[in-house]
């Protein structure tokens, strides 16, 4: 018994020993700050704001443009002929009378529906039954929107057809707008996000994916928090994923030491704002816009104030 508690004792020092000289002689590997994220706290618009305009539309987007967000968290998807198209589900069942998947359609074809038949206002009603509502595409809203910030989550798969072969083609797209400096391209698989930066060569700003969140939280709550080193420049998450709780301000601190923001979505209350933002969020990402900017705002005038008493 005795050799075995002297060797677990061992293992202990030797292990602390590992960890204070890691602690010591490594500093955090700080991501290279993008333009695209000098900006903090920002609004962006989720899927051009949801609750106030039918989601992905022109109409969405110039109304949450109208009202002062910072951008647009937008979904995409490659349409038959290749268009990327910003787009959430897999299926356009949510048209009038378009069935199946965005990858079964030409964009031309896809322009016949109306993408918003299925919106229904706060009143109960469908102010766009009688209308069509295109389908945006991604070159249609960097010409539209010039200077907008646009996150752009990637929804189709890596081992789908058109999920092998988005990366490039968004890549080719940012560089022909010159849009590298205004957007974040991340996706739920990592590996799009790998595979988009094989083009990209870190010259556009890089959203964690699933793996890189579960990697940078496992981190966090271990002892070689100080060993993390990101491959992406900004966290955007739920406050709580199953049991995890994933907005502490230490949990943002420690993403924050790295030089990596964290944006939250999607936030529609307003004392949920504040809480996040008092927790040291740099990003709401919401469906009511019409809220997040004005409280946004006066939080910002807030603590401007607050620093100016201080002095």
């Amino acid at each position: 018994m005795r050799k075995k508690t002297k060797l677990a004792l061992a293992i202990a020092a030797a292990s602390a020993a590992a960890w204070a000289g890691s602690k010591a002689f490594l500093k955090p590997q700080k991501r290279e700050g993008k333009a695209v994220l000098q900006k903090s706290p920002v609004v962006l618009a989720h899927r051009g704001g949801a609750k106030l305009a039918p989601e992905h539309t022109m109409i969405a987007f110039e109304k949450a443009f109208e009202l002062g967000v910072d951008g647009f968290e937008i979904d995409i998807r490659l349409t038959k002929d290749e268009e990327i198209v910003a787009f959430h589900d897999e299926t356009i069942d949510r048209t009038s009378d378009g069935i199946g998947a965005v990858r079964d359609f030409t964009l031309e074809e896809l322009k016949t529906f109306n993408f918003a038949y299925h919106y229904k206002d706060e009143d109960g009603n469908y102010p766009y039954r009688n209308e069509k509502v295109e389908i945006v595409t991604l070159r249609e809203l960097f010409e539209k929107f010039p200077n907008m910030y646009i996150n752009i989550d990637i929804k189709d798969s890596p081992e789908t057809y058109e999920g092998s072969l988005m990366p490039s083609k968004l890549w080719r797209l940012i560089e022909e707008y010159k849009a590298e400096d205004r957007v974040v391209v991340t996706s739920f698989y990592s590996e799009q996000v790998d595979r988009f930066n094989l083009y990209a060569q870190n010259r556009v700003a890089l959203g964690a994916g699933e793996t890189d969140v579960r990697k940078a939280f496992a981190a966090y709550t271990s002892q070689f928090g100080h060993l993390y080193q990101p491959k992406v420049d900004v966290f955007q998450l739920p406050p709580k994923h199953g049991r995890f709780t994933l907005d502490s301000p230490k949990f943002i601190a420690f993403l924050n030491q790295f030089n990596i923001p964290v944006h939250y979505w999607v936030i529609d209350d307003e004392e949920q704002m504040k809480k996040l933002l008092d927790n040291g969020a740099q990003g709401i990402i919401t469906d009511r816009p019409d809220i997040a900017v004005p409280l946004v705002r006066n939080w910002i005038e807030s603590q401007a104030e607050n620093k100016k008493n201080e002095k």
